[in-house]
């Protein structure tokens, strides 16, 4: 029942390179806390622990060639909840960590069109954070590059050359005296302006954003010499980049003919990352190419020791299919072992809990309104609702909160998200609400709870002081909790939450329509039912 107890093994697995024992219990870390967000209405990042168990777990599941468990994990990351204080996409939370990770596992297992796919949607959407976006256009290119889609890896790579000029220019102008052309007068030069300056200065330091750039360009550029069958231009430009698999360089480096530095190169790989399934694949397809089938072999059955949890039909593994059949091997040439015996005890995975972190069920609810008129969640079924819980007419930040809102009413309705607020009032507390509304009529519904059952039941109360708590809610279609906020302060933000919302109800557009199938649609090892983790706590 305590996810990191869980945790702090995977680590001590993972220092061992036994990677599938450290992806068992970062598992069951995760397992135990979607259980008991699920039942404590607690979102993801709330615990300080979450996202760096999973980001690890993504690894750990890479290495032993689960790509799409790592996947499915990796866009978890990416619904879950954001919110101002606990995860926000530039913050090492769990936005940050799922799409570093979900373009990480795509790149390294070559599944570039789902890469490309994804970047059409929500989840790899462009963002105004420069090193995501950097980040982005690097992975983005290498995909078409890698499919042999010269124009547009050539579109990106002068993309990123034009940023690469405009921070240069903003260094050489922080440093220099202000110019007497249109930055002087105030104003924002063209893009055809952002040039080195013909003036040879001394370059200001870097403050960290030209260097990602740079290697971002020398990576594209790389990948482009291979597509156009370069490959000793490339070598050099791929190697000084940095983070390219090693085991692909020396694949480059074979196809540039120099077969020793290859095969050099790709053994010192495989002896710093050890157990790990795809570069020892990536070598045994190397060793076979470059007629060293003795040593292939050897490494086949090196990595059939390791194979027990591969997804086989990814290309990686797909393309040893002729070379084990040439070594007679089976066609699916895994070997499971059992479990190792040196663990302590494991208990089932679906009894501690879900996989993947799923949305509760909002709880039901009927309250009157200021009239005596009966207002209830379930009128809102089939389009998403924000219900506000607010501590009645008296509470001068709450009339804050509702002020917040009003405004953006009309926003929520035309992005079809209806508003509803209840009150710790009575219905003639409700009514001195509406009053005490200065603009008109009250934009939407405020409904009584004086019993505080409602807020009980959505966990907007202090048990402990006996006193209701402010709570904002966002429950979609299907009747879900997707987002809240639940404090001793209200939630004022309420363009955030609407962006939020939209956010939200995108993903899950896209998980109803998948712009490519199978690659985009939720999947996971063990999808339990929340009900399992509620039933083992």
């Amino acid at each position: 029942g305590i996810a990191h107890m869980w945790h702090m093994s995977g680590h001590i697995f993972s220092d061992l390179a036994r990677y599938a024992d450290a992806a068992w219990q970062q598992e069951a870390s995760a397992r135990v806390d979607h259980a008991y967000m699920h039942r404590d209405h607690v979102l993801p990042d709330q615990i300080h622990n979450y996202a760096h168990n999973n980001e690890w777990l993504i690894r750990d599941l890479s290495y032993v060639g689960r790509v799409r468990d790592a996947l499915a994990l990796a866009r978890n990351l990416i619904e879950i909840p954001r919110h101002p204080l606990h995860n926000v996409l530039s913050g090492g939370k769990s936005a940050h960590f799922g799409r570093m990770r979900l373009f990480e596992v795509l790149s390294r297992y070559e599944l570039d069109d789902e890469l490309i796919a994804l970047c059409e949607t929500t989840y790899l959407e462009p963002t105004e954070i420069p090193a995501e976006q950097v980040n982005r256009i690097r992975h983005l290119g290498a995909a078409f590059l890698r499919k042999g889609e010269i124009e547009r890896g050539l579109s990106l790579i002068a993309e990123l050359e034009q940023r690469l000029k405009k921070e240069r220019y903003r260094l050489n102008v922080a440093d220099s005296p202000p110019p007497a052309g249109p930055l002087a007068r105030g104003e924002s030069p063209a893009a055809d302006e952002f040039r080195p300056d013909p003036v040879l200065l001394p370059m200001p330091e870097d403050d960290g954003r030209l260097k990602p750039l740079e290697l971002a360009i020398d990576e594209l550029k790389g990948r482009l010499a291979v597509a156009q069958g370069d490959y000793r231009a490339g070598v050099p430009l791929l190697q000084r980049s940095g983070g390219v698999n090693p085991v692909y360089l020396a694949r480059i480096e074979f196809l540039a003919g120099n077969r020793e530095a290859a095969l050099k190169m790709g053994r010192d790989a495989l002896a710093s990352h050890k157990n790990e399934v795809q570069p020892l694949a990536e070598m045994v397809d190397l060793l076979w190419q470059a007629g060293e089938q003795k040593e292939a072999g050897e490494r086949f059955h090196e990595l059939r020791e390791s194979s027990g949890k591969i997804d086989l039909e990814i290309p990686v593994f797909a393309r040893l299919a002729p070379i084990a059949a040439a070594l007679n091997l089976p066609n699916d040439w895994r070997i499971v072992k059992p479990p190792s015996a040196d663990v302590g005890e494991r208990p089932p995975l679906d009894s501690l809990g879900p996989f993947l972190w799923q949305p509760s069920l909002a709880p039901e609810w009927t309250l009157p309104d200021a009239e005596g008129r009966q207002i209830a969640l379930s009128q809102y079924r089939g389009k998403p609702v924000v219900v506000i819980f607010y501590l009645g007419y008296q509470c001068l930040h709450c009339a804050e909160q509702l002020q917040a809102f009003a405004p953006l009413a009309k926003e929520f309705e035309d992005a079809g998200i209806s508003i509803v607020a209840i009150s710790s009032d009575d219905q003639q507390g409700l009514a001195k609400s509406v009053e005490n509304y200065k603009p008109g009529a009250f934009p939407f519904p405020l409904a009584a709870d004086p019993s505080l059952d409602t807020f009980k039941a959505y966990r907007a109360h202090d048990d402990f002081e006996s006193r209701p708590l402010h709570a904002t809610i966002f429950v979609d279609a299907e009747g879900l909790d997707r987002w809240h906020d639940i404090s001793f302060e209200p939630f004022r933000d309420a363009r955030f939450v609407l962006n939020e919302a939209r956010r939200l109800l995108a993903i899950s557009a896209t998980q109803s329509s998948p712009a490519n199938g199978k690659s985009i649609a939720k999947t996971g090892a063990a999808d339990a039912a929340p009900a399992a983790g509620e039933k083992a706590q």
